[in-house]
């Protein structure tokens, strides 16, 4: 059975939230707007839940690793790893896809996203698991991703609104607009197996990326050490 004391965090949208959980079904949770010009919001309620944890330690700091708002994840997880230093405890990352309503009862889910520049960004979540890491697509394979989801009675979920994507609307109008929490969060990693409570906590923490992050070479790369 996984630690029974937690701090969470979940800033991957603009609808972000910290939880720490304690010893039983106990929960306390804080909401916050999250966006490039409020991420010192974080701190707040970040250190009215420390304060609350007075003396007494903590088993593991959790945080949503996206996919979502790269800074809003940036931010979070760097928080949790200065939480995690101080507290003397491990840090891991989930992704905040397990964090969606709609996935926490275990079912299966599709969740889409806007990757930008006419991509778009497909994952599948079911038993507490992401079966199917996000995965690129066009417009065209955006459509028939979402119509084969619906054929099978899947739930499909975007963080985003609905009618930024180019669907027809029909499809359109069967996609729920939903945000991850830090409470789902929570009960995504104790609902998971063994095996992948053991896989994300041997992970280095960091966003979930969409494609490889890219480095900019050096303008002068004779100024490199060799």
């Amino acid at each position: 059975m996984p630690g029974t004391s937690a701090l969470i965090l979940e800033t991957s949208t603009p609808h972000a939230s910290l939880a720490l959980a304690g010893p039983g079904d106990s929960l306390i949770e804080r909401e916050f707007a999250s966006d490039r010009s409020h991420h010192a919001c974080l701190f707040g309620p970040l250190a009215e839940l420390l304060d609350l944890l007075a003396a007494e330690g903590i088993d593991r700091v959790l945080v949503g690793s996206g996919p979502g708002s790269y800074s809003g994840t940036r931010v979070g997880i760097a928080a949790a790893q200065g939480v995690a230093l101080a507290r003397n405890c491990p840090v891991v990352a989930l992704p905040s896809i397990l964090a969606l309503p709609s996935a926490s009862g275990g079912g299966a889910c599709l969740a889409i996203g806007d990757a930008r520049r006419g991509g778009f960004w497909l994952a599948r979540v079911t038993a507490y698991r992401v079966a199917e890491p996000p995965g690129l697509t066009e417009a065209a394979g955006l459509i028939a991703a979402v119509a084969s989801a619906l054929r099978q009675g899947m739930p499909v979920l975007s963080f985003e609104d609905p009618v930024r994507f180019p669907l027809p609307g029909e499809l359109a109008g069967q996609v729920s607009q939903e945000f991850p929490s830090a409470g789902h969060l929570w009960q995504a990693w104790r609902m998971a197996g063994d095996s992948a409570r053991a896989a994300w906590t041997a992970a280095v923490p960091q966003p979930l990326y969409l494609k490889p992050p890219h480095i900019t070479p050096a303008k002068r790369p004779w100024l490199l050490p060799a």
